[in-house]
């Protein structure tokens, strides 16, 4: 039984990979089945990296009969085994035994690479009961083995050999995995999608298991593989050719290249897939982003151009976007993956670069082929029409069940009469307080209140695990009704104005941006919808004469107090917050539609990147760039709450 005392026998310090061992999760995301197969990843995307910098021609994947060993070999340089200045064993030996050790963190050896962090190899190596490295390089074989992690015996010389290439056999241990094995298909499927991403490139597979050999290479690269995707799905293309993208672009003073190919189907769904560095990016990041971008203002640009904008309908980013079908690959010479999965893309920088060369390109395109133009735009009325009719149905449910659409619903939301949602507004108070005066003064009718407790989650770099695990937030996607990640539904949002109604302080400003880095990160569409705004209520109350006004900030209580009589004494109120306020008086200078100040929160075109470059600074984890920011800022605070 712990004895409650606490003391530096307590502290842990875990050497080497034992790390690794003890938390395996941090660098494969766990240990099922996506955690199990992420172990293939990491040793193939070393051999692809060789490939991707011109040093390899052909990667081979054995799995043997007991589904679980795997070999991977490729005829690139090979791994260096010269000794290491610095560790004073084999290269080799420290590529494989400790972390952050590599050639990526330099561009010397690698122009632009999948692997980064320098951990793959040893983290796969730590991961296994048995692994075993051949090297050829300079006319002779090297061999080295270990056993969970530790070499069995230094690196050494097995002989001559001709060529290059590298060798890798691995085991994973069942005292972490369990008995799970490899899944033939899903080793068929990655193969399958690097030979798509790097033309040319020849990879082959062989099953043991089931006596099957499998070769892969696809010549014509993105453009075989949106053609395999749309079938796959079982989808009709709209356009007789797809658009495509492959150049060498300059962006922030380095190099990169983006590849794409996109294509419109019947499909009401939007799939698009995205690389960087050859690794698929699940959760998208900042290239997709400036993907969508391009396309969207693209189109935009194009029919405004034409005078081809329907009369009486508004095309949304999501009407264009429906049916779309695209893969854009990026290669980039410093990518900021979100963790050692690399799911995400975190390059701020990257967002505009990928926009700017997508939107010309394919604005372009679209005046040079006015047929297809016409498809396209076609395709998109579709969209939009489609739209328009389902939101006519849900709002007829709406009428019929207003009850039965509150059941789900968090219980301190004190939701409106009307259902709506053009004509509804939620405001999200801060503290039961301002909560209870919001709830007294609103209009019943079409104004609906929910109180938040306190400063919500910093959701910057969190996961949607994370972010809907908190009570807070998650009332509030509750009452929005729109979803999120990938069940958001834009149509299902209940109300079309979102106000953040918080103190006019620096703890109100502050819990408001956290909010607002929520929106932007996990519901982005409602920002660039125009559904997001932040109230502005009053700091100051000005009496004179039985005449009241209301100052929002000091600047503005000094211009009204400077416009007064000379010889004028006004009472002046200053509110700590919106508790102190009766309901009465927050209706009046609030929330009443004719009276009140809204700010819409909008990311202006253009803006983009600084405006991701704020949020990762202000609520990121690097402490040096939030302290750059705000010292940059400090001269634009007049008033500081201490």
């Amino acid at each position: 039984m712990p004895n409650g005392r606490y003391t530096a026998r307590d502290i842990t310090v875990l050497d080497g990979l034992e790390a690794v061992r003890k938390r395996p999760g941090m660098y494969i995301g766990g240990t099922g089945r996506e955690g199990f197969h992420h172990l293939l990843a990491e040793i193939l995307d070393n051999s692809v990296d060789e490939a991707m910098n011109g040093h390899a021609t052909h990667i081979h994947v054995h799995l043997a009969r007991d589904g679980r060993t795997t070999t991977v070999s490729d005829n690139g340089r090979g791994i260096p085994v010269d000794l290491h200045p610095k560790a004073r064993v084999s290269a080799l030996e420290v590529i494989f035994t400790q972390l952050h050790a590599g050639a990526k963190f330099d561009p010397g050896a690698y122009a632009t690479a999948g692997g980064l962090h320098g951990v793959g190899a040893s983290v796969v190596n730590a991961l296994s009961s048995s692994l075993a490295v051949e090297v050829r390089r300079d006319g002779q074989e090297w061999r080295q083995q270990y056993r969970r992690g530790r070499p069995r015996a230094p690196v050494s010389a097995f002989g001559p050999a001709r060529g290059t290439g590298t060798r890798i056999t691995f085991t994973p241990d069942d005292e972490i995995f369990g008995e799970q094995g490899f899944d033939p298909d899903a080793i068929r499927e990655m193969l399958d999608v690097k030979a798509y991403l790097h033309p040319g490139l020849r990879l082959t597979f062989r099953d043991e298991a089931r006596g099957e050999s499998h070769e892969f290479r696809h010549e014509a690269g993105l453009n075989d593989y949106l053609t395999h995707v749309v079938a796959q799905n079982g989808d009709h293309m709209v356009l007789c050719e797809p658009f495509t993208i492959d150049r060498e672009e300059q962006g922030n003073g380095r190099p990169f290249r983006i590849t794409l190919a996109l294509q419109w189907t019947d499909s009401p769904r939007e799939h698009l897939l995205s690389f960087v560095n050859g690794i698929p990016t699940r959760d998208g990041g900042t290239h997709e982003q400036g993907f969508k971008d391009g396309v969207v203002r693209a189109v935009r640009n194009w029919v405004e151009t034409h005078e081809k904008k329907p009369r009486g309908l508004t095309i949304l980013a999501e009407d264009v976007r429906e049916g779309l079908v695209g893969v854009v690959s990026l290669l980039l010479v410093e990518p900021q993956f979100q963790g050692q999965t690399k799911d995400r893309l975190n390059n701020p920088e990257v967002r505009a670069l990928v926009e700017g060369v997508v939107r010309p390109a394919f604005e372009q395109w679209l005046h040079e082929h006015g047929s297809a133009a016409d498809t396209i735009l076609s395709r998109i009325l579709q969209a939009v029409r489609a739209r328009e009719a389902s939101r006519s149905a849900v709002l007829a449910v709406r009428r019929k069940s207003a009850v039965s659409r509150r059941l789900n619903l968090p219980g301190k939301l004190s939701d409106c009469a009307s259902s709506d949602p053009e004509a509804c507004e939620i405001f999200i108070v801060e503290g039961d307080s301002a909560g209870g005066s919001a709830k007294q003064g609103r209009d019943r009718e079409t104004q609906a209140i929910l109180p938040l407790r306190g400063k919500v989650l910093n959701t910057e770099q969190a996961s949607l695990q994370k972010v809907l695990g908190n009570q807070e937030l998650s009332d509030l996607v509750r009452a929005l009704g729109c979803g999120t990640g990938k069940d958001f539904d834009l149509g299902r949002l209940r109300y079309h104005r979102i106000v953040l109604l918080m103190d006019a302080d620096s703890d109100g400003h502050h819990i408001a941006t956290l909010l607002l880095t929520f929106f932007y990160r996990h519901l982005p569409d409602l920002i660039r919808h125009g559904h997001v705004y932040i109230a502005q209520p009053p700091l100051y109350r000005i009496d004179l004469q039985g005449r009241t006004q209301w100052a929002a900030d000091d600047a503005e209580k000094e211009r009204m107090l400077h416009r007064l009589p000379a010889r004028a004494r006004p009472e002046i109120t200053r509110f700590k917050g919106l508790g102190e306020m009766m309901p009465r008086t927050l209706y009046e200078t609030t929330l009443d539609p004719r009276r009140r100040r809204l700010l819409q929160i909008r990311i202006p075109e253009g803006t983009a990147m600084e405006a991701e470059s704020v949020i990762q600074n202000l609520l990121g984890r690097n402490p040096a760039a939030r302290y750059e920011e705000i010292m940059a800022r400090a001269g634009e605070v007049s008033d500081l709450d201490v």
